[in-house]
């Protein structure tokens, strides 16, 4: 068969075979836990069951030995707010994050801060997260913990921050992941090391009391 008529048959079939490929990699590789699975973890988030409202926060500020050995690390400072609330209208648990951050070349505070998802499982069943993402196609992270709870697993790819808390076009940026900025271990650490990521007066007496 000559070249001319072989082309019209082989390129359809080439095409269609990576067209699949490309669909079978878009395939979320997580489940939905169930209510039981779900209820654990929010118990390990919080160190205790939620109730009505609870917090997590963890901290990291990296040395300068940390740092050396890896040079292409953006953040040198990050602080995460895990926050849960009982809407009564649904009678579901929310999730909510605050992210705050110092570049390691770059003067001033960053912040971000987004919805979050219920737990989901990993398909391989290894491990458990939150998905929590900022409006308006502004990324977002992953976080799961430790097996020993003591700290947060934070996974980015891009998530949107602003300088200084001001939320103006103009002082918006995206965190990147990079070689060395694509996973953050952060250690549990008391409430009150989080103040600085909320504005709200009443939410601030809160967390400060919890």
């Amino acid at each position: 068969m000559k070249l001319a008529l072989v082309l019209p048959l082989v390129l359809p079939l080439a095409f269609a075979a990576l067209t699949g490929a490309a669909r079978a990699e878009e395939v979320d590789d997580i489940r939905e836990a169930s209510k039981a699975e779900a209820e654990t973890f929010n118990t390990r988030m919080y160190a205790k069951p939620p109730g009505d409202k609870a917090y997590a926060c963890f901290v990291r500020r990296y040395d300068a030995d940390h740092l050396a050995r890896h040079p292409k690390q953006k953040v040198a400072a990050m602080k995460l707010l895990i926050s849960a609330e009982f809407d009564k209208e649904d009678k579901e648990l929310h999730h909510s994050f605050r992210l705050g951050f110092r570049y390691r070349h770059r003067s001033g505070d960053f912040d971000s801060s987004g919805s979050c998802n219920h737990a989901v499982f990993t398909r391989s069943g290894d491990e458990v997260r939150l998905g929590c993402g900022v409006d308006c196609d502004g990324g977002g992270i992953g976080v799961a913990l430790s097996k020993d709870d003591k700290s947060a697993i934070v996974r980015l790819e891009r998530v949107r921050v602003w300088q200084n808390n001001k939320p103006d076009d103009d002082a918006e940026h995206s965190l990147t992941a990079g070689a060395d900025d694509k996973i953050f271990r952060l250690d549990r650490a008391d409430n009150r090391e989080c103040a600085s990521l909320v504005t709200d007066r009443k939410e601030l007496a809160a967390l400060r009391h919890k």
